[in-house]
């Protein structure tokens, strides 16, 4: 059984999103590999601050260049739409959590491009949040 003082530690890790920071923070840095790595985290955690304060999009590792080449490589003849379970797999493979299950085109299955970049976008956006909305 953890003591207080570890059950304290884990609470405010919580609490504070700090492993989910690290980890983002983490990725970016390995992805990018910036000459000057400090510099580059500061820069970053700069954008999280103007994320939180402004709503706007903060940083993450896919841009629409990505998610146009992942929905390429679920829609491979080129059909224009993927179905409903191809949309939760590949947002659930890009690490977003509490999906939207009904996304427009689920009633036809068969969701958009657009459709599943806005969706990832929005998705990737809370996971990259690491703070609380002000």
């Amino acid at each position: 059984m953890a003591s207080q003082r570890e059950q304290d530690a884990a609470d405010y890790l919580r609490k504070h999103k700090l492993l989910e920071l690290m980890e983002n923070l983490s990725g970016l840095l390995l992805f990018h590999r910036p000459d000057n790595p400090r510099e580059f985290l500061v820069e970053q955690l700069e954008q999280l601050k103007l994320s939180q304060q402004s709503g706007k999009k903060g940083p993450n590792l896919f841009n629409n260049a990505n998610l146009d080449a992942i929905f390429g490589i679920l829609d491979p003849i080129n059909q224009k739409y993927i179905t409903l379970a191809q949309y939760k797999h590949a947002l659930t493979t890009l690490g977003i959590q509490n999906i939207n299950e009904c996304p427009d085109g689920v009633n036809e299955d068969r969701i958009t491009r657009e459709t599943f970049k806005t969706e990832a976008i929005e998705g990737l956006q809370r996971c990259s949040a690491t703070y609380e909305q002000l």
